[in-house]
């Protein structure tokens, strides 16, 4: 795999890191996450796939030593903490690279390390609200709205947060020497949406949220309702595209308005809301299918592993508790990721056998565990 050797420290935190490291461990990195100690009664990570767990109580000064140590011998730090607490924990990035140059430290948070709001909480949807990004989506005469938390938490932070790190991964195979990143999610959102500002002067975006091209203005851009309660997405932007919906829908072009009548859009959209009410999902996809009209089923969660394309490309897998996830993209062809089949680590699962690799005695690791310091949760054998 392409990753394969690189040693992560994932610090445990929510959502936007454990996918950072869930990425890197799928294609091969070998990612610890630190969880903290004494443990929480419940292990809020669900992307835990292909990780090992080590318990540490990093409030301690025993605790940060270990972590001091742990960083010699690792290729990779990903930390989600607000500014200033790694540093007040000795753990700042001027101790941990003084002592190991080669060590990349990937700070991830949601107002980055410095500003005005470096120091303050926040989640997904205050994060899109300073990026900019919120303001254009929504429906019109409805407010903003954040379509759950995928665009800051998970793309601007904890997919260019893993961008980051290979890329400082790939520079030290030339200098040598490690680097800090600061992945702000506010600005990773606001990155992934450039096109919002570099496209300001096509016109898309000339008029009110919700009555332009892509942003469910246009009655060839929207989700429609079926017979069966189920949704078909259209597409239909290009001429000859929307040429074909128009006929599957059974209309007549010729008697229709122009496709770019910006005026004539709500009643298109009325009169589209209408027809696709008359089938179901399986009749329109039976129309559709095959056709260039970019028309679409909206799959559940739980039929996106049984829709044919999906099957034919082995676009989901199954863990070894039969759980269904989306497989690692993108499918590189010489060294794809190759996920584990093995369900998540239990918090502080394995705790000793890591601390052995990174050259720990069992003396010292016995004196960490007496004193409270890790914590082992060695799984029960089922008999």
């Amino acid at each position: 795999m392409a990753l394969r050797g690189v040693r992560v420290l994932e610090l445990a935190g929510l959502a936007p890191s454990p996918l950072c490291g869930m990425i890197l461990a799928d294609f091969g990195a070998l990612v610890v996450r630190v969880d903290r100690a004494p443990r929480s009664a419940m292990n809020t990570d669900v992307q835990g796939r292909g990780k090992r767990s080590l318990a540490l109580d990093l409030q301690r000064d025993p605790g940060a030593a270990a972590l001091r140590r742990l960083c010699l011998r690792a290729d990779v730090l990903v930390e989600p903490f607000r500014h200033g607490v790694m540093e007040k924990l000795g753990l700042g990035p001027e101790v941990l690279l003084q002592e190991n140059p080669k060590l990349i430290y990937a700070r991830l948070t949601g107002f980055g390390q410095s500003g005005r709001y470096a120091k303050s909480a926040g989640h997904d949807i205050n994060y899109l609200a300073l990026s900019g990004v919120l303001s254009k989506l929504g429906r019109k005469d409805e407010n903003p709205y954040a379509p759950v938390n995928l665009l800051a938490d998970f793309a601007g932070g904890g997919v260019m947060c893993a961008m980051g790190i290979i890329m400082a991964l790939y520079e030290r195979t030339k200098s040598g020497k490690g680097q800090v990143i600061d992945a702000s999610m506010v600005e990773g959102a606001a990155y992934l949406s450039s096109f919002l500002w570099k496209s300001q002067n096509l016109g898309l975006w000339n008029r009110l949220r919700g009555e332009n091209l892509l942003d469910s203005g246009a009655p060839f851009y929207e989700t429609y309702k079926t017979l069966d309660g189920k949704f078909m997405a259209v597409g239909a932007i290009e001429p000859q595209f929307y040429e074909q919906l128009i006929k599957g829908l059974g209309l007549d072009l010729e008697k229709l308005p122009s496709q770019m009548s910006f005026s004539d859009w709500p009643e298109m959209k009325k009169m589209f809301v209408a027809i696709f009410s008359k089938k179901t999902q399986a009749e329109w996809c039976q129309i559709f299918d095959g056709t260039d009209a970019c028309v679409t089923p909206v799959l559940s969660l739980d039929e996106v592993a049984l829709h044919q394309h999906n099957k034919e490309r082995g676009s989901f897998i199954k863990n070894d508790q039969e759980e269904i996830s989306p497989r690692p993209s993108p499918l590189l062809s010489r060294t794809p990721a190759t996920p584990s089949p093995r369900r998540d680590p239990f918090i502080g699962e394995h705790t000793e056998e890591i601390l052995l690799e990174f050259g720990f005695t069992k003396e010292e690791i016995a004196k960490l565990h007496s004193e409270k310091v890790i914590e082992f949760n060695k799984p029960k054998a089922n008999l």
